[in-house]
């Protein structure tokens, strides 16, 4: 088929390499958001997935809206068979989704109808879930409710962080969606409808939602911790100022600390929460790098009786 990809972020760059490679479709185009600002300078930078594209010497759309009508021209023009779609981070008018004679078909990371919206790894993690996954879907109207095409499933590993998990998914994700694309190619693969049940929601997780409650057992301050690894980074307040927590691992056998009370020794420092302790392995206090806790601790020498919170 002639296919248009649409992505992002580094997460689609595995599927955009798969279907190239895969030598039984034509990437014709990819569309990708704008470039935008980033690092020291804020120079405008092409998103991962232009990069990838623009070295592969395939042509690259940027609208600043799918719904401007240049775009729409040159999608027609090109008149794909599919448009498969990995994180591309814009929604799609119903005019567009019209364009492609199999439609838009979007690799989502989780086992749909589980976490449909934009953090469904996050969510996964936070929530406690064992298993996550994959899925392709025919992108509708609705979010992320399109019938399901294919799934792969993913054990969610004791220490995951939302940036290990999504880094596995995507090359997992990479597979299945050329699977889909030669699936639907070849007629052995139709969409079906998802399931009525087991629907769960996973907005964007916001810079409050990362926000440690230490009055929470150990075991839900360290699923918000990798939740919320790498972005947007869970986070506390010692003495006035943020300090985020980028490693942090239950201690059951530590009970005597109060939510929130600090305990420092000479290579550990440990933080109480509803339950037991939390030993913080790795923060990043504001305006810093990240560092060992211990080294923390020692830098800032807590007091007795001193909290976090």
């Amino acid at each position: 088929m002639k296919l248009v990809f649409a992505g992002t972020p580094e997460v689609a760059v595995p599927a955009l390499d798969a279907l190239i490679a895969s030598g039984h479709h034509e990437v014709a185009a990819v569309v990708t958001r704008p470039d935008a600002p980033a690092g020291r300078g804020r120079r405008l930078v092409a998103s991962p997935v232009a990069q990838r594209a623009e070295e592969a010497g395939i042509e690259v759309l940027k609208p600043v809206k799918p719904s401007d009508e240049d775009f729409l021209a040159r999608l027609r023009e090109i008149a794909p068979d599919c448009c498969p779609v990995v994180a591309y981070g814009a929604l799609l008018p119903q005019v567009a989704l019209d364009i492609p004679v199999h439609g838009w078909v979007n690799l989502h990371f989780s086992l749909l109808p589980a976490w449909r919206g934009a953090a469904p790894v996050q969510h996964a993690l936070m929530a406690g879930d064992e298993i996550t996954g994959a899925s392709t879907f025919q992108i509708e109207r609705g979010l992320d409710s399109g019938p399901l095409y294919g799934t792969v499933t993913e054990v969610i590993r004791p220490t995951d962080t939302s940036g290990d998990l999504l880094t596995r998914l995507a090359f997992a994700g990479s597979g299945l969606l050329a699977a889909t694309m030669d699936g639907i190619e070849d007629g052995s693969l139709k969409a079906v409808p998802q399931p009525a049940d087991g629907i769960t929601l996973a907005p964007k997780i916001t810079v409050e939602d990362a926000q440690i409650d230490w009055s929470a057992p150990a075991l839900r301050v360290d699923r918000v911790v990798r939740g919320c690894t790498p972005a947007p980074g869970a986070w506390t307040v010692f003495r006035g100022e943020r300090l985020k927590l980028v490693q942090a691992v239950p201690v059951p056998d530590r009970v005597d600390l109060a939510p929130g009370e600090l305990s420092a020794g000479k290579n550990n420092v440990y933080v109480g929460t509803g339950s037991h302790a939390v030993e913080l392995l790795w923060v990043q206090p504001q305006g810093k790098k990240p560092m060992k806790g211990a080294d923390w601790a020692r830098g800032v020498r807590i007091a007795p009786d001193e909290h976090v919170g």
